[in-house]
């Protein structure tokens, strides 16, 4: 049994964004993280390696340098990394990286007893789209919103989040699910694991690895591949200075009803 980790490299969105002239982001000039979301899918597949001495296998979508992020989770725990990089993916939407993906865990592999786990979203995109997509075209069962998943055998059982509640599913392996931050803790990388991370398999897949698969075609795949862009992006503008007001508390309902009258709010 393995379980593959679909993970992603994404800006750093608590401190600054930049922003080019042409409405783009300046990723260049941002500091990177691992997505949140990708590291409760990551720790969920460590805590079934634990009980079951599975492998897992962490992939990545991006530029040379996510393999540093591939290295922190073997550091973490996982036993192999593949990253799929190449020029021709560049630009790619959630319907590209999606055929790029799946094509890589196709060459991966899936057997009978494997499990793909993927982050609920990215925080830079925030479509939650990828990880179904992915589904979809590797024909497996999915499972979205995972707060809590149970492996016994190949039945895989998931607590489903919902906007009012949680809802139970069972489901046979291969399948994906989904993961959300309510799911666990991600643990931190070990000293022993960070020397480890240098000795465990990282491989890369360019496009020359991938062009064979069904998935991957010049119509499907990058820029020109992508159904959707990104028309322009922009910092927000910041928001004014609030107003403290003092003194007792029926002094200053007085004083918040006056400003809330002049400015005929109330």
């Amino acid at each position: 049994m393995k379980i593959i980790v679909s993970i992603k490299q994404v800006p750093d969105t608590s401190g600054k964004v930049a922003v080019n002239p042409d409405g783009t982001l300046n990723r260049a000039s941002m500091q990177t993280i691992t997505n949140p979301d990708d590291m409760n899918a990551l720790e969920a597949a460590l805590k079934i390696k634990d009980a079951t001495g599975c492998k897992v296998i962490v992939v990545t979508m991006g530029p040379a340098p996510a393999a540093g992020m591939l290295r922190e989770a073997l550091a973490m725990g996982a036993d192999e990394a593949v990253l799929v990089s190449a020029r021709e993916f560049g630009g790619s939407d959630t319907y590209a990286t999606s055929q790029i993906l799946a094509a890589a865990i196709n060459k991966i592999g899936v057997e009978d007893d494997d499990i793909v786990l993927c982050g609920r979203q990215a925080i830079d995109g925030d479509t939650a789209q990828v990880g179904p997509q992915i589904a979809e075209k590797l024909h497996l069962p999915q499972i979205t919103y995972a707060a809590d998943i149970t492996l016994e055998g190949n039945t895989v059982t998931v607590k489903r989040m919902l906007e009012d509640g949680y809802m139970t599913i069972k489901t046979q392996t291969p399948c994906l699910v989904t993961c959300i931050k309510e799911l666990n803790e991600p643990r931190y990388m070990s000293v022993g694991g960070v020397f480890e991370a240098y000795s465990k398999p990282l491989d890369t897949y360019d496009y020359n690895t991938l062009k064979d698969d069904p998935l991957i075609d010049a119509t499907t795949i990058g820029l020109k591949g992508s159904p959707t862009n990104i028309f322009k992006s922009f910092t927000p503008p910041q928001k004014g200075v609030g107003v403290m007001l003092e003194g007792d508390g029926k002094e200053t309902c007085e004083k918040l009803a006056g400003i809330l009258i002049d400015k005929h709010i109330i």
